[in-house]
């Protein structure tokens, strides 16, 4: 797609029903983001999510997903003590989860780890810029690549990604321009996050794009397509009036004693065998 310049799409699921809809719509690929740990699980940050919240979540979007490819994120400290515990770690997402491919977070200090990864057979995409897990060092969720040394950094990194082998970097909240540099020093496609529009594609958060954050606030770089927590709201807002008026259930969502006879099954005449064999 990127030799072909054409945009690549991507979104995060963490559920069965969300995955079969993200899927029919079209979507490239399908991202099982450690993000459920803030808008499924109720965390803070994603630094609590741990395996089994991945490999949970994991099944079930691969049980939705037809057609597009399934990446999930590999949670905080499965990868960064050494190529070993990432291969161990790796193999369960690709193997008990069924993920197509797997992301982990960082730069250039991690290219071992990507090594093993792909030498072993398994994809990995990468993340550069604003990396959520490592929020506490970088001290919060800020922007990434604002001085010329930071640019400098970020190209060397994608850079040496790529030569480790990853198939695509997500560019997370990084200046457009800054994004659009790293796009072209690269053959293979990023995925922008608040790093605007020069890249090869886009990823946002689900929940993010449908107004369903709860309690979080969008970040800036999140366009809203829908309201649905409003009118999930609203909805049930309505069910409780009316179990509590007595309008819910009716009798149109009620059973009798005696329900109407169904009608019968049609009759199918069988044909005579013209030509006369014992069936």
């Amino acid at each position: 797609m990127k030799k072909k310049a054409e945009k690549i799409a991507m979104i995060t699921a963490y559920d069965y029903p969300t995955a079969c809809l993200v899927d029919e719509a079209g979507m490239d690929v399908v991202l099982v983001g450690d993000s459920l740990g803030m808008v499924v699980l109720g965390y803070e940050t994603t630094i609590p999510v741990r395996m089994r919240d991945m490999i949970h979540h994991t099944r079930a979007v691969v049980r939705g997903v037809q057609r597009a490819l399934v990446v999930t994120d590999m949670p905080f400290l499965t990868f960064q003590t050494g190529a070993q515990a990432a291969l161990r770690n790796a193999g369960r997402l690709v193997q008990e989860a069924g993920a197509a491919a797997v992301k982990l977070e960082g730069g250039r200090e991690f290219c071992p780890q990507i090594r093993a990864l792909v030498g072993a057979g398994i994809p990995v995409m990468g993340h550069l810029g604003l990396t959520p897990q490592s929020v506490n060092v970088i001290g919060g969720y800020k922007i990434q690549g604002r001085n010329e040394a930071a640019v400098e950094k970020l190209l060397a990194d994608a850079q040496a990604l790529e030569e480790a082998g990853v198939f695509a970097i997500v560019l997370e909240c990084i200046p457009a321009d800054v994004a659009a540099r790293v796009t072209a020093s690269l053959s293979i496609p990023t995925i922008g996050i608040g790093a605007g529009v020069h890249c090869d594609g886009q990823v946002l958060v689900l929940h993010d794009l449908l107004g369903m954050g709860g309690r979080l606030h969008p970040p800036r770089f999140v366009k809203q397509y829908a309201r649905l927590g409003e009118a999930m709201r609203q909805a049930v807002e309505q069910y409780v009036r009316e179990v509590r008026q007595e309008a819910f259930p009716d009798a149109e969502h009620s059973f009798a004693s005696e329900e109407p006879a169904a009608p019968p099954d049609p009759v199918v005449q069988k044909t005579p065998d013209p030509v006369g064999h014992k069936k």
